[in-house]
């Protein structure tokens, strides 16, 4: 038997796709092929993402594929999936999670701390716009989008000081010697699930269970703590919202940030990590009494 895995077209996406491979064909001797699916996401990079319909539009058409039976399961950044998923669907396993850090691209080797006045960043995240904006009021964010490759071929082609990326791509790409500088993931919260691989499948699927099998308990409870943060502030790619759960011991931790007019307001808790879903409302009611 083998397994069709839908993916987006991206060098990331499909490297992230290769590894999922890699596991079915370690855990259960299976072989799979990669089903190529191009995005409105991936096609209308001239737009951000909050004028045109946030993150659903790298997994809408996927699913598609998922639901005419075209692909067994679809390898996902979980950042990019909505909170609300449709009932036929379920996230069958978040197997893995890389560095969930933001990380700066400088030009020409400079820290971001050492960054002139003004200098120019490149990021279509409102979320890192808010927290770059918040660590340096006076520097002009410029509005980037596309693949890695892409954005650091923007960097030198538009002349910008540096960029906002994720240490996660870089790392799986083998990119990580671009890396200038690290943000702290408390100071500079990172976007829900950020790092995270998911794998949807139609919750129906008759091969449903090679893939729950893939998860990994920790990483799950931590991103959908995350998640139910981000789902009762009812966040999306047009609010300013970052969080990150880890599960130290017998406690796991999550702090949160969002937007309130011109406010960022950052909190954290700590609690019985069986009690993520609930951690992650809690979170979000402290912040909303702190607005």
């Amino acid at each position: 038997m083998s397994l069709k895995i839908a993916t987006r077209k991206s060098k990331l996406a499909l490297v992230q796709t290769e590894s999922v491979i890699d596991m079915v064909k370690n855990k259960y001797g299976l072989e799979c092929e990669k089903l190529l699916v191009q995005t409105d996401g991936d096609i209308r990079l001239d737009i951000s993402l909050d004028k045109i319909g946030g993150k659903g539009l790298f997994v809408k058409e996927i699913e598609l594929a998922l639901m005419e039976g075209k692909a067994d399961a679809a390898v996902h950044s979980m950042k990019d999936v909505p909170y609300e998923l449709s009932s036929i669907f379920e996230i069958a396993a978040i197997p893995v999670r890389e560095d969930v850090r933001d990380v700066f691209v400088s030009i020409n080797g400079i820290s971001f701390l050492d960054l002139p006045k003004a200098a120019r960043i490149g990021t279509s995240s409102v979320r890192r716009e808010a927290q770059l904006k918040a660590m340096r009021p006076d520097i002009e964010v410029v509005p980037i989008r596309g693949n890695v490759p892409t954005r650091i071929d923007k960097m030198q082609k538009e002349n910008l000081d540096g960029i906002i990326l994720a240490a996660a791509g870089l790392k799986r790409l083998d990119m990580e010697c671009k890396i200038t500088n690290y943000f702290d993931p408390y100071e500079f919260l990172p976007a829900v699930g950020q790092g995270a691989l998911g794998i949807e499948i139609v919750s129906s699927s008759e091969q449903g269970d090679i893939f729950r099998g893939l998860n990994c308990q920790e990483i799950e409870m931590c991103v959908a703590a995350e998640r139910s943060f981000m789902r009762r502030l009812n966040g999306g790619c047009h609010i300013s919202i970052g969080a990150y759960a880890v599960i130290e011991g017998n406690l796991m931790r999550i702090a949160g940030m969002f937007q309130v007019g011109d406010r960022l307001i950052k909190k954290d808790i700590e609690g019985n990590p069986e009690d993520y879903i609930e951690l992650g409302e809690a979170l979000a009611e402290k912040i909303i009494s702190s607005s």
